[in-house]
């Protein structure tokens, strides 16, 4: 029985609960001043749980592989300059952009193992993460880390249109294994991956990724870049 209900019984992260609380109340609330509304408070009570929801995901362990940190679509894939905060020039890198909607989990994770050197916050706008300008304009957490062979990989958590706070638990010098979790953002955001130089994605543009699970590139891979097709 347990293993039946393992699927549905989803864990909920701890950030998710004093909004899962206030939902809780307000439809509470709200129904005590006019029964149909308790209604609407509770379908809002129910989003809020599943928008927090924190499930467990298989990460391939293979050495070299870089892992989604978030669920959603793979809305871009180009060559740009790496954030400027992180010092990492100004020579052009590829970068993933995975956008996530407020339906997707938003429990980021660790893209591959190595060893955080940096971290940088930076306050800004709250334009719609699906656009282009939000990687240089929007709120954004860049994390530069090492992996073990002496490449850098650097993630950037942006904060989209609704979206009001990023979490970042990581540290400088703090060892990390892909698919640990790290952080997440509330309500609507993306997550950006910048590529070492030289390595191709192996994933398309308009492609579903999931956190943990999907694998962006790979280090050790000779193959040329993914294509793809609507089917």
């Amino acid at each position: 029985m347990h293993d039946t209900l393992r699927p549905v019984m989803v864990p909920i992260h701890r950030e998710g609960w004093p909004f899962i609380g206030l939902f809780a109340v307000a439809a509470i609330l709200l129904g005590w001043l006019w029964t149909p509304l308790f209604v609407l408070g509770g379908i809002l009570t129910a989003w809020c749980i599943y928008f927090f929801r924190d499930p467990s995901r298989v990460t391939p362990a293979r050495e070299g592989l870089i892992i989604s940190p978030a669920d959603g679509i793979v809305q871009m894939i180009e060559p740009v300059a790496p954030p400027s905060e992180l010092g990492m020039g100004d020579e052009l890198r590829t970068r993933i952009s995975v956008f996530m909607n407020v339906f997707n989990v938003h429990v980021n994770r660790i893209p591959i193992e190595g060893r955080i050197t940096q971290l940088s916050y930076r306050p800004g706008k709250f334009l719609n993460a699906s656009l282009d300008k939000a990687s240089e304009d929007n709120e954004r957490q860049s994390v530069l880390m090492v992996t073990s062979d002496g490449r850098e990989v650097a993630f950037v958590q942006i904060a989209g249109l609704v979206a009001r706070r990023i979490l970042c638990t990581l540290a400088i010098d703090q060892d990390v294994r892909a698919g640990e979790r790290f952080g997440m953002i509330r309500f609507g955001s993306r997550v950006d991956v910048y590529l070492p130089e030289g390595v191709v994605p192996s994933v398309c543009v308009g492609q579903t990724s999931i956190a943990g699970e999907t694998v962006l590139a790979d280090i050790s891979s000779g193959s040329p870049a993914s294509e793809g097709e609507v089917r």
